[in-house]
């Protein structure tokens, strides 16, 4: 009797062991291994991503810049892959039985469980075929997107281009998988967390066809998209297609800005490129022969080149010596066709002598401008060189030179200001002085300044004194306001009342009699002030610069132009400068022969 009851004592160990081994292998099974899991929900649910459609782009007077078009991604999973014709398959997609294998075995490497793209942005006509036989290919699905397009080829480099994420990107931001999208320049890259949206997810159920048979659990785990904000730019989309045409035979740059927001109204730099070059699957193909291109169509010269400012620079410098006290507006230098000493020559054009500082300005003389400089730099309240070049270089950083202006674009440039140590380590400590860096006093020498430095010190000169950092977003849809560092002012280290001085020497240069070295830059109803520059190139001829604003009295544009090669900055930075003012301010043109003349190309005698 007690062995018999010993026997089933065991047997209901054994029993009970075997049990609990079932469960333990059912709850790994079940809970600790996913694998059958995913498997099996592989096979019966699919999770597709919802991509939101970017925000579009307008122009300041809502003029559509970029807009949306539907494009489709071919997905695969490979757990959910069965036979299938590939033959079928491949003539659909125009594609080898060779790429089949090659773009699963990716896919594969990448997730067994998760899908990942087959094929980008097959088309419209593709999808509609590809779309009444998806259930001829198990595992495979299309997954909707959106493209970028262009109205007009306009703007390139100020609005940017979409491409797809690489894998930095992704490390950093695990909102982005591989085959997204994202903003690489422009306002597409500065704006992307406001443009692209958020995306979202579905989960749908699918039979042993691939086909959707609706929400799972009634779209209980479903997460909705959000459309990414559409932006108003403050790009004024004629006037930037008219700075295009104008300077479509030149390489350099057109800036504009609005004195008073600080807003940008037009960024031309050439030679550009068209946009649509960079969307769809021809986009690393055409980028390729843009980015070997030997002008550099990729090149934002606006915010990246760095050049001599040339005799535009003579304002600040004057600005400066009259802060110091150093001249007075009525101060006189005489001039002979240079500045003389020594052996030391600084040669200038005839002109009539002595000048006063305003007729300086009209007349832009070396000679004068020498001698200012001269001052600044020898002022008895300083005990060396040194120190009031410091002064100097405080002054300049003041105007945003030699600095990020902080704007919202992207690859900005600081430019170039030299500072004291910079010519210690070429001369040594206390062996340099005025006539050292004499080349300064006209804007030459080691300066470099970008295209939208220069604008902006139009757009002080026209505020006399302050400027609003340069930006090209105007407003963000169901945003309150823009960055609120766009909104303030920023004063310059030299008193408003200094200003007039230069303002009416300005005036002068455009619009004043004999000597006047602006004046194709003159209109019959608009006082347009202006300064030409020239700036020496050592590889071929000088550039041809102009600054202006107009009108003189509450100025509602600001410009710089930069024309390489282009000589004297009366022969193609005045006119163009004057046709881009005209058709800001009056929307049309009414000078036509001078529209004629840029275009051409033709120099007069």
């Amino acid at each position: 009797m007690n062995t018999f009851a010993g026997r089933k004592y065991i047997v209901a160990g054994i029993i009970i062991l075997v049990g609990l081994i079932f469960v333990i292998r059912l709850f790994s099974l079940q809970v600790l291994d996913s694998s059958y899991k995913f498997s099996a929900d592989s096979n019966s649910r699919r999770t597709k991503i919802l991509y939101p459609a970017r925000g579009l782009i307008y122009d300041r007077n809502g003029e559509i810049l970029v807009y949306n078009e539907a494009a489709y991604d071919l997905m695969v999973n490979p757990l959910q892959l069965r036979s299938f014709d590939t033959l079928d398959f491949c003539e659909i997609l125009n594609i080898t039985p060779a790429d089949v294998i090659n773009r699963i075995g990716q896919a594969r490497d990448y997730s067994l469980y998760r899908p990942s793209i087959f094929m980008k942005q097959i088309s419209s006509a593709t999808y509609a075929v590809l779309q009444e036989k998806m259930y001829k290919f198990p595992g495979f699905f299309v997954q909707p997107r959106t493209l970028r397009n262009y109205p007009k080829n306009l703007a390139a480099h100020f609005l940017g281009y979409v491409g797809e994420v690489d894998e930095k990107t992704i490390e950093q931001d695990p909102y982005y998988q591989p085959g997204d999208y994202i903003g690489i320049s422009g306002i597409e890259k500065s704006y992307e967390h406001v443009l692209r949206g958020k995306k979202g997810r579905k989960i749908v159920l699918v039979d042993v066809y691939n086909r959707e048979m609706g929400s799972y659990q009634g779209g209980w785990y479903d997460e909705p998209l959000v459309v990414g904000k559409d932006i108003i730019s403050t790009l004024d989309a004629g006037l930037q297609e008219y700075g295009e045409h104008l300077m479509q035979k030149f390489m350099g740059s057109i800036v504009a800005i609005e004195p008073s927001t600080g807003e940008i109204l037009s960024m031309v730099t050439m030679p550009n490129y068209n946009p649509a070059l960079l969307v769809g699957r021809a986009r690393g193909d055409n980028y390729k022969i843009l980015s070997e291109d030997t002008l550099k169509p990729l090149f934002n010269r606006a915010l990246m080149a760095q050049y001599p400012p040339g005799s535009t620079f003579k304002v600040v410098n004057g600005l400066i010596a009259l802060q110091e006290g150093v001249i007075k507006p009525s101060t006189e230098f005489d001039c002979y066709m240079g500045y003389f000493f020594e052996n030391i020559t600084v040669g200038c054009h005839m002109h009539e002598s002595p000048l006063d500082f305003v007729r300086a300005i009209q007349n832009s003389c070396n000679s004068y401008f020498v001698n200012v400089y001269r001052r600044i730099l020898t002022d008895p309240k300083f005990s060396n060189t040194e120190e009031a070049f410091n002064n100097w270089c405080d002054h300049i950083i003041s105007f945003g030179f030699g600095q990020l202006l902080g704007t919202d674009m992207i690859n900005e440039l600081k430019g170039i200001i030299p500072n004291s140590g910079y010519y210690d380590g070429i001369y040594g400590k206390d062996h340099w002085n005025f006539l050292t860096i004499r080349s300064l006093a006209i804007g030459q020498g080691e300066l470099g300044i970008t295209p939208l430095q220069m604008a902006n010190l139009a757009a002080i000169i026209a505020n006399r004194g302050y400027f609003y950092v340069p930006h090209m977003v105007k407003e963000i849809r169901d945003e309150e306001s823009i960055n609120e560092n766009f909104l303030e002012r920023h004063y310059v280290s030299i008193d408003s009342t200094h200003f007039e001085q230069v303002v009416n020497g300005m005036d002068l240069a455009v619009n004043g009699g004999g000597g006047s070295t602006a004046w194709r830059a003159r209109m019959q109803d608009i006082i347009v002030c202006g300064k030409t520059g020239t700036a020496e190139n050592p590889h071929g001829e000088d550039h041809s610069i102009f600054i202006a604003f107009a009108p003189k009295d509450r100025p509602k544009i600001a410009i710089s132009v930069y024309v390489e090669n282009g000589g004297f900055g009366n022969i193609w930075g005045a006119p163009i400068a004057s046709l881009m003012i005209e058709k800001y301010l009056n929307d049309t043109i009414s000078r036509p022969y001078l529209d004629e003349y840029v275009l051409n190309g033709i120099r007069p005698e």
